[in-house]
């Protein structure tokens, strides 16, 4: 399922550094904007304890682990709606992606250079803000005169809602409002609204990189970032970049976690932000498990049993018969799918269960 999260930011905000943790790619980082000129993809995997108990119950041959794609961006600046700097390329690979993750400059530091002279990161969310919201203002305007036209002069109903929905999204991106923040209550607004793809309409995570001081508790520029997207429908999380590249350097998981309890953290800020990614995106994790394979499927949030089927092969979806259906906490608490299944605990769903996330699924299909 190729969904991607896009990194943004300002240059020199720690992008390419945390997308660098992320991945274990070397994309370049250097202290000048424009270093990053076409997207690095990473693909990496999720980290899920779910799994490595499922290998431990079933001690399988292999295992295969979900994975999400993450793009590294290259830095905006100022004017970018308009072309400047590599704007146009910039606003082109956004575009592309399915979800935000937007990272703002938390911390001081005279030897990295910010592009407007001091740090200041609801500033620089402003920008990219604007920039993005100066795009779809442009995309919606274009859109809107048609539509009026169709709805004034033909009495369409369609473009009545279109028009609705277009005008809903003029006057908050005319008040400085990501499109986002609009919500619309019927399944055909929400089904237009989609349609139209806006840059400001995607879901968006700000990733606050703060200095190593203030990787567990933040400091006053993350409050003030959390005071600005308040009211946007938005998430934040913290990370120190630095301090999560200097542990991706350590040799073994004994000297990561010894790192991680010196400075105060539970696990590295990089697994929670690749699990917050895949949340972003909407996904959900099922498992098959078998003495040949342990794997996790990745689905879209509230997908139904023959779609999920239809992950594995086209041929499962088509043929669909059943799907049998072993909880997550039923299969680690018993031991293994055969203790399940003699105490009573293995469930036959038809075509309309939707499957729920760390289910076991065993499909039966005929084609």
């Amino acid at each position: 399922m190729a969904l991607q999260c896009g990194i943004v930011g300002l240059p020199n905000v720690g992008k390419s550094t945390l997308f660098n943790c992320l991945s274990n790619t070397k994309a370049q980082s250097a202290n000048f904007p424009f270093c990053t000129i076409e997207p690095n993809v990473g693909v990496i995997t999720v980290p899920d304890e779910r799994l490595n108990k499922l290998v431990d119950i079933v001690n399988p041959r292999n295992v295969v682990p979900a994975t999400v794609e993450i793009v590294d961006i290259a830095g905006l600046v100022k004017g970018a709606s308009k072309g400047e700097g590599l704007g146009n390329k910039f606003l082109a690979n956004i575009r592309e992606t399915d979800a935000i993750l937007h990272v703002l400059r938390c911390f001081d530091n005279d030897n990295i250079t910010h592009v407007d002279g001091s740090v200041d990161p609801v500033r620089d969310k402003e920008i990219i803000d604007y920039e993005l919201q100066f795009k779809d203002l442009e995309t919606v305007e274009a859109r809107l005169a048609r539509t009026l036209k169709q709805a004034q002069t033909g009495g369409d109903k369609v473009a009545r809602l279109q028009a609705d929905v277009l005008l809903a999204y003029k006057e908050a991106l005319l008040q400085g409002k990501p499109a986002r923040s609009v919500v619309f209550e019927t399944k055909d607004e929400q089904k237009f609204a989609r349609e139209l793809f806006l840059l400001t309409n995607k879901p968006v995570l700000y990733v606050c990189n703060v200095d190593d001081a203030s990787a567990v508790t933040g400091n006053k520029y993350v409050e003030a970032v959390r005071e600005a997207i308040k009211d946007e429908n938005a998430e934040l999380m913290i990370v120190a970049a630095q301090t999560e590249s200097e542990i991706a350097e350590l040799e073994t998981y004994e000297e990561r976690q010894e790192f991680l309890q010196e400075i105060g953290l539970q696990e590295s800020g990089v697994a929670r932000l690749i699990r917050a990614a895949y949340a972003l995106l909407n996904l959900q994790t099922y498992f098959t498990a078998g003495e040949v394979e342990v794997r996790a499927w990745t689905f879209m949030k509230g997908s139904k049993a023959p779609q999920c089927a239809g992950i594995i092969h086209t041929d499962f979806e088509k043929g669909f018969i059943r799907a049998e259906v072993i909880k997550y906490d039923d299969f680690v608490n018993l031991g293994g799918e055969s203790a399940v299944k003699e105490a009573g605990k293995m469930g036959v769903e038809g075509k309309e269960y939707v499957v729920q996330d760390g289910d076991i699924m065993h499909f039966r299909f005929n084609v």
